[in-house]
């Protein structure tokens, strides 16, 4: 990772970024596959996802928001 943003290489690397309508999911920090350059995470990127994969997806991020509500954070 420090590689990638101190030389600018602009390498597709997991990292939990906050998403933006990204996935389906707003407001949450989730592991996702990021472009991370000199400027830090650059954009997430959005891989296609099969049905069944979407729905795992989701039903993880609503556990995460769940936990996070519970603790009021």
């Amino acid at each position: 990772m420090v590689e990638s943003i101190l030389l600018d290489r602009k390498r597709v690397l997991p990292c939990a970024v906050r998403l933006a309508g990204e996935y389906g999911v707003d407001g949450l920090f989730v592991g996702v596959p990021v472009v991370l350059g000199r400027a830090g995470m650059e954009r997430v990127v959005e891989v296609a996802l099969t049905d069944e994969e979407r729905e795992a997806f989701a039903a993880s991020a609503g556990a995460v928001r769940e936990l996070v509500e519970k603790l009021e954070l």
